[in-house]
């Protein structure tokens, strides 16, 4: 049977930027089995697969897998399907809400001068804050030392919104720059609530690399062996939900302009907004621009 795909470059305005994503569109009728295999085929950090939903009042379910496993959430998979299927509406819809297994995820398309241009996705569950990580296992996960991981404002910490992953903050963009994953620290840390990945990042900016207001990076076990995300939506909002929670005002929105991938030459730019009300986290979100690269077509024997 002859299924249809379409690659889209996420969180960037530009191709070959941003985070590479696969979107199969017409995925009925596989197997867990053939998705995973396909993923594995496209090789990318994820692939996802649209389905028709459970529920006739969302407009697909979407399963997300990386290359050797499924997941239950994840940001750029749900910004760059959201833009693919917009893309190819004849009437491109405001919303479109995904079923998935962390929950609804909600997706806001964004239109510039009459055409798709991104998405925007709100995270399906509240922020929850979960085991501490010391600063020394940290810093070894990225081969730093303890003193280039920042603790004054959080310590480093298993968060998450819909995926869990260790967050932490560095003194300084050097440091950011420099870090190497470490196989045995990570194999000592991981996993922890369920957290695969640590998710890193600075505000010590250059003005170069302005306007945004921080910059990250992620490290996650492959199937390669340890590797480097360059855009992470789930892992982004999860820390501007920490961050939003962290700060003294009680009511709002809290924004950030977040850089990523700059440092293995696929620059992102991901755009988090989190609301407030009496104190408490109301909603958190992350969005950007996408790119369309490819577009085409796979046969899979045996499946219907």
């Amino acid at each position: 049977m002859k299924r249809r795909y379409v690659t889209v470059d996420v969180f960037t305005d530009r191709p070959f930027g941003g985070n590479q994503l696969a979107v199969v569109l017409d995925a009925q009728g596989l197997s867990t089995t053939q998705m995973q295999a396909i993923a594995t085929e496209f090789n990318y950090s994820e692939t996802t697969f649209v389905l028709p939903p459970s529920n006739a009042a969302n407009d697909a379910h979407v399963r997300i897998f990386t290359p050797t496993t499924e997941l239950p959430f994840a940001g750029h998979p749900n910004v760059g399907t959201a833009f693919v299927m917009a893309r190819l509406a004849e009437k491109p819809p405001a919303r479109l809400r995904f079923e998935e297994i962390a929950g609804l995820v909600p997706v806001e398309i964004l239109i510039k001068d009459g055409s798709v241009v991104g998405a925007e996705l709100t995270a399906p569950q509240h922020l929850s804050r979960m085991t501490e990580i010391s600063a020394e296992q940290t810093a070894a996960c990225l081969s730093l030392s303890a003193s280039d991981v920042r603790t004054d404002c959080h310590p480093p910490q298993i968060v998450s919104v819909g995926t869990p992953f260790l967050v932490a903050e560095l003194h300084s963009r050097e440091a950011l720059r420099t870090a190497k994953p470490n196989a045995a620290a990570f194999a000592r840390t991981f996993p922890v609530d369920s957290a695969f990945a640590v998710y890193f990042y600075t505000s010590d900016v250059p003005t170069s690399e302005q306007p945004t207001d921080i910059q990250a990076r992620m490290f996650f076990p492959g199937a390669s062996g340890l590797i480097e995300d360059p855009a992470t939506g789930s892992a982004t909002v999860a820390a501007a939900a920490l961050l939003a929670d962290l700060d003294s005002r009680t009511d709002g929105e809290l924004s950030l302009r977040v850089g990523q991938g700059l440092d293995m030459g696929r620059p992102s730019l991901l755009l988090t907004r989190v609301r407030k009300e009496g104190g408490k986290l109301v909603s958190a979100h992350v969005g950007g621009n996408c790119v369309a690269m490819m577009e085409g077509t796979f046969w899979l024997e045996g499946a219907s």
